[in-house]
């Protein structure tokens, strides 16, 4: 991923990963083992993208004058880990007859908000019967 909050539907694989398995009835929990990286639920329409961009950055502005970047020569991605905190590391999605329960519009994204690319790795896990 190339960081400053860009968003990747996961929605489609998601629901690949869960057809492969043997589960009708549970749960699927996504969770993304990075501190400047999120999986959330959202309309993922491109107007929800911009406004998710603009409240991040009126939210928790980057600033050189973060800590993690004053105290770690070279960082500039303070604002990055707060917004991980945040918007946190993981999702957990009931799964009902072999089905996401996801809403009309809800979609599945992971959003980076490093200050540079990255690769990303994800847990996915599926329990149930």
């Amino acid at each position: 991923m190339k960081g400053d909050s860009q968003m990747e539907n996961l929605t489609s694989s998601m629901n690949d990963i869960l057809n492969k398995s043997a589960i009708r009835n549970g749960t699927l929990t996504l969770f993304v083992k990075h501190t400047t990286a999120s999986v959330m639920i959202i309309e993922d329409e491109p107007g929800i993208r911009a406004d998710t961009q603009n409240f991040w950055n009126a939210t928790i502005p980057p600033k050189a004058e973060w800590q993690h970047n004053i105290r770690n020569q070279g960082e500039d991605n303070g604002h990055s880990h707060l917004r991980g905190q945040l918007q946190g590391p993981s999702l957990t999605i009931p799964i009902i007859q072999g089905a996401l329960t996801l809403g009309t519009w809800q979609q599945i994204v992971i959003i980076d908000f490093d200050t540079r690319a990255r690769t990303r790795e994800l847990v996915i896990q599926i329990m149930g019967e």
